[in-house]
């Protein structure tokens, strides 16, 4: 008898366990058109899904200077490695040509697209559509390819061509010629990194490193890593992060104690005002020297 019920609870799991998991991840369901939407936001260089809306040039000017350019420069000349949008103009044939939106993109909707999809950084689609639409026009004032009193729309925007959509062509090539393995595929735990980008420089990284490395001496090693790491966001408080000059909302967090305030540094923290990525997003810090940069951080508030 005892056989005979547990036989018989095991297969009203095998058959309830499939429904299970479909309700609670829809499996099966018909996406919604809220959901359709929400993955739909590409941008075709016609202007085909773009949405209903406009910016213009000045207020795009306010906009940058708040959100974009602690990054890419008052300019769009670029920050430290920061990507450069603007100038540029007739240097690609050069050994290194300056590549930007103005000398070397092809389509208004590429930046558009990335405006929306990416930036600004650490607070990426927090922009509302017509604050993309200024900051894009801004941006192609700053490459001088519209006045100062242009306004971007859904209804204008194919008419801005970037100088360069001209160099561009259809690559006719397949995306892949890969055969999809069903059985005898190769082990994943047989394939081995050799090199990541940041080592071939890909993704450069040494912006956001201290100068020398982490390994820094130690009294200097929080005031290194926070000018190398953490000062782009906290000295002006981007994407909600706390200003070192905001006494009274870091001394809320400091009441918490250096634990806590350790803890979200090195392992990342979602609150209602922003969000602080682990090590500011940048992996290749120790966690001593995050902690230690925490420390520079209360001490600035202190002072």
């Amino acid at each position: 008898m005892f056989k005979l019920i547990k036989l018989s609870l095991i297969l009203t799991l095998a058959i309830a366990a499939p429904s299970v998991v479909a309700s609670q991840y829809a499996i099966g369901t018909n996406a919604s058109k809220a959901e359709i939407a929400g993955w739909d936001i590409d941008i075709r260089p016609d202007g085909q899904g773009l949405p209903v809306g406009s910016g213009s040039v000045a207020d795009g000017e306010i906009l940058y200077e708040e959100k974009c350019a602690s990054c890419h420069g008052v300019f769009g000349e670029g920050e430290g490695r920061w990507p450069v949008l603007a100038g540029g103009m007739d240097t690609l044939t050069e050994d290194r040509p300056e590549k930007t939106v103005g000398s070397y993109w092809p389509y208004v909707s590429t930046l558009w697209d990335y405006i929306h999809r990416a930036m600004p950084f650490l607070q990426p689609q927090s922009l509302d559509d017509d604050e993309v639409y200024a900051l894009t026009a801004y941006v192609l004032y700053l490459n001088e390819l519209v006045e100062e009193e242009f306004v971007l729309s859904d209804n204008n925007f194919a008419v801005v061509a970037l100088p360069n959509q001209g160099a561009f062509q259809d690559d006719p090539r397949p995306d892949t010629n890969n055969v999809r393995c069903m059985k005898n595929c190769r082990d994943p735990e047989s394939v081995k990194v050799i090199q990541d980008s940041t080592a071939l420089g890909v993704t450069p990284v040494d912006h956001l490193k201290p100068e020398g490395s982490v390994q820094a001496d130690e009294p200097l090693l929080g005031e290194e890593t926070y000018i190398a790491a953490c000062g782009l966001c906290h000295d002006a408080g981007i994407a909600g992060a706390p200003s070192v000059t905001d006494k009274a909302v870091w001394s809320k967090r400091i009441e918490q104690g250096l634990g806590v305030l350790y803890d979200h540094a090195v392992n990342g923290y979602q609150g209602t005002d922003g969000v602080m990525p682990a090590k500011g997003g940048n992996a290749s810090l120790e966690d001593k020297a995050v902690k230690a940069a925490v420390d520079h951080m209360v001490d600035l508030v202190n002072q």
